[in-house]
C-alpha cells in the first residue's frame, strides 16, 4: 500500500501524526511530511486509522 497525500487539502492539524508518528510529520510551519510513503504489514493498521482519521480527507491509501 501507498499513501498519497494532497497538499492542498491538508490543514496540518496533526491527528494522523498522533495515530502514526512513525510515517507522518507535521514540521515547524504546519506542512505535513509523509516520512514512509510505502505502507509496510506492520504499519497498516495505524496507517488506516490515520488516514480515516483525516478530518480533510487529504491522505488515502492505494495499491
Amino acid at each position: 500500500m501507498k499513501i498519497t497525500l494532497d497538499q492542498a487539502k491538508c490543514t496540518g492539524l496533526g491527528i494522523c501524526e498522533s495515530l502514526s508518528p512513525d510515517v507522518f510529520e507535521v514540521d515547524d510551519d504546519g506542512t505535513l511530511v509523509v516520512k514512509r510513503p510505502d505502507v509496510d504489514a506492520g504499519l497498516l493498521a495505524e496507517v488506516r486509522a490515520a488516514v480515516d482519521s483525516c478530518p480533510t480527507e487529504a491522505l488515502r491509501l492505494t495499491s
